[in-house]
């Protein structure tokens, strides 16, 4: 279980308390990994305290604020077991509900997200959220990432196809599609929050749209493209509506029509050369994030991640 932890000193407490009897009907052995993203508040402290009284949780305290996703990296990372669970901090994710996500997770799946049966959340950030999972849904290129949530369950190894992964932005559901395309999702109860006040606001939710979309995907690029396209082809009308009008009732004041449709073809073509360079940017670009060609399914034979024992984690 890793849990990225942001002022929640009021609630995580309560959460692990709540957690430790539910994993222990689920598995003969579990662990409880919290990582502290560098709170303003004395969540550290407490963190750090839980992790003193319980043999089967582990606390993380980063060097700064680095994001929730950076964070759940680090958890994910450091995780010994075969099965990996993600969730929030704030309660919302009511820990009765787990046994039903981790009977999901059948042989032939590797993700299951625990998606919202009804979703809290006001009209603007709605509206903030659906961007979101439709920016989400283009880079991961598959269908369930509209029901994409922080409520995971995954198998420990798909972090071997993102072990290299050193990215400045992270999201963590854009990296389990490099390891598979085996996803679902499930409905379940999201609790209403009634301690603290939600971290990620209206702003915060766009910025993670577009750094999502320059980080992971081409998206930026082909509008450009597609603005080229429209511009170029907005220029030649104007231009042959200007010629044609000249030369039926020679009407057209001279000069500023011919040069305004210049411009604007002009325009348009440098916007479209720019995006077809842009393309070729993008591939580089995902070159460098070192995406592998494969990933391994199984491997016959002994080793680190089989039976249920503990599998090795790997540094970083």
């Amino acid at each position: 279980m890793v849990v990225p932890c942001y002022n929640s000193e009021g609630s995580i407490g309560l959460l692990v308390e709540a957690l430790r009897p539910v994993l222990a009907t689920l598995a003969p052995a579990f662990e409880i990994i919290l990582v502290d993203d560098a709170s303003r508040d004395g969540t550290a402290k407490v963190i750090a305290d839980l992790a003193r009284r319980h043999d089967d949780v582990s606390a993380v305290t980063l060097m700064r604020n680095y994001g929730q996703h950076a964070a759940l990296l680090c958890g994910i990372r450091a995780a010994r077991y075969d099965v990996t669970i993600t969730m929030d901090d704030d309660l919302q994710h009511p820990p009765d509900e787990l046994p039903r996500l981790v009977s999901a997770l059948t042989d032939d799946l590797d993700v299951v997200y625990g998606s919202a049966a009804e979703e809290p959340h006001g009209f603007l950030r709605g509206i903030a959220s659906r961007i979101t999972k439709r920016v989400l849904r283009d880079a991961m290129g598959v269908a369930t990432a509209g029901n994409a949530s922080a409520w995971r369950v995954f198998r420990t190894r798909l972090r071997d196809a993102f072990d290299e992964f050193r990215g400045s932005f992270v999201s963590i559901d854009v990296l389990l599609t490099w390891g598979t395309q085996r996803f679902t999702s499930i409905k379940v109860r999201h609790d209403p929050r009634t301690i603290g006040s939600s971290n990620y606001t209206l702003r915060k939710l766009l910025v993670h749209a577009i750094n999502m979309m320059t980080g992971f995907t081409s998206i930026p690029l082909r509008l450009a493209s597609w603005l080229g396209f429209a511009l170029t082809a907005f220029g030649a009308v104007i231009l042959v509506f200007v010629l044609g009008r000249y030369l039926i009732d020679s009407s057209s004041p001279p000069g500023f029509p011919f040069l305004a449709c210049i411009i604007a073809v002009f325009s348009g073509a440098q916007l479209l050369c720019l995006g077809i360079i842009g393309e070729y940017l993008g591939r580089a670009h995902f070159r460098l994030l070192d995406r592998p060609p494969y990933q391994v399914r199984t491997s016959t034979g002994g080793g680190p991640g089989s039976g249920g024992e503990p599998t090795s984690a790997p540094s970083g």
